[in-house]
């Protein structure tokens, strides 16, 4: 089993005008008789799903999600080739897909390594067209290992193109993934989120493999 998911922690990388993330001491065991942490953070933190209502009015809120939609055979897809900074990658850097995919793809474009870094920001994204592709074949849920798979910058951006596709297709999308490199093409994976009603929430992101991990 493998933890896919990027841990919580005080002051860390949020998607940008996020709230940020504040973990602080609430109870003390030598005070209180008890450890208890006081958090503060948004419904986008870290390694988290978005729901269909975080951009479509009136979409699907956690509330709406089952569990069965998380869970499920996966297609991980390592993207061909070197990757750029702020590059958009369409179908073709996607290699050779089946007709018909599982409910799950996952994308790795190897910029989980710069998870709280400036360079995060530059990450690549997912054309649209290729998004609908994907739609088209079978596709519910898209995870991917940057902050979105849409575009992102300093400030902040209000063009979700890829996510007009998936979420406004009544899918979800998982973003922020961790340790994806040697990950098998076919793989069983579960995204478990916090039980939150509203338009996301921060999830426990894991693979059903042991290791070593070969096709």
């Amino acid at each position: 089993m493998r933890d896919l998911s990027h841990p919580i922690a005080d002051g860390m990388m949020v998607y940008p005008g996020d709230p940020g993330v504040h973990l602080a001491p609430a109870l003390e065991l030598e005070r209180d008789g008890a450890e208890v942490t006081a958090l503060e953070l948004g419904s986008h933190t870290g390694t988290h799903v978005d729901a269909p209502s975080h951009t479509v009015a009136g979409g699907r809120t956690m509330a709406d999600v089952a569990l069965e939609e998380l869970v499920g055979e996966a297609l991980v897809v390592h993207l061909d080739g070197a990757v750029d900074d702020s590059e958009t990658y369409g179908l073709d850097r996607l290699g050779e897909l089946p007709e018909r995919l599982p409910p799950i793809v996952v994308i790795d474009t190897g910029w989980w390594r710069w998870f709280g870094t400036e360079r995060a920001l530059r990450h690549p994204s997912l054309a649209r067209d290729a998004a609908q592709e994907l739609v088209d074949r079978g596709m519910r849920v898209l995870a991917v290992d940057t902050l979105s798979p849409d575009p992102t910058d300093a400030a902040g951006t209000t063009s979700f193109p890829v996510h007009e596709v998936v979420l406004g297709g009544d899918g979800l999308i998982v973003e922020n993934l961790a340790n994806l490199g040697d990950l098998p093409s076919r793989v069983r994976i579960g995204f478990f989120p916090m039980r939150l009603g509203g338009d996301g929430a921060p999830v426990r992101a894991v693979a059903f493999a042991e290791p070593p991990l070969v096709e």
